[in-house]
């Protein structure tokens, strides 16, 4: 686990061009998954700054920005309990047909736009 708060945010922007490298690819769900932790990441980095301790091994977005104290704006919220489910079946897939028509390409795009957004508005509370 990442001791330097500034290599979460690396990380973070690495797992961003990632995504986009899948969806390029027609990985979708795997965007999908590469967005999750591009957001996850960098809240793991602020958790560290404000409480002075290593996040926990979580994967919640929620339980982070609930914990580090971080209230977002409404429609980021929305989204982050949106990637938040998506998380979960992406990385614990029942069906991968199933996952993969969910997952389409223009579902899959916005999530990527809007992951882009909320990974900005984090930085922004650096």
């Amino acid at each position: 686990m990442a001791k330097d708060p500034n290599e979460w945010l690396r990380q973070a922007d690495y797992d961003m061009e990632t995504a986009d490298v899948m969806f390029s690819s027609a990985r979708y769900f795997y965007a999908v998954f590469m967005c999750h932790l591009s957001i996850e990441k960098p809240l793991k980095g602020i958790y560290q700054l404000k409480l002075k301790d290593l996040p926990l091994k979580t994967h919640s977005l929620i339980y982070l920005l609930n914990t580090i104290g971080l209230t977002a704006p409404e429609h980021i919220g929305k989204f982050k309990v949106k990637l938040n489910e998506a998380s979960v079946a992406t990385r614990y897939p029942e069906e991968l047909e199933d996952l993969k028509s969910n997952y389409t390409k223009p579902v899959v795009n916005e999530i990527i736009v809007q992951s882009k957004e909320v990974l900005q508005w984090i930085k922004t509370q650096l």
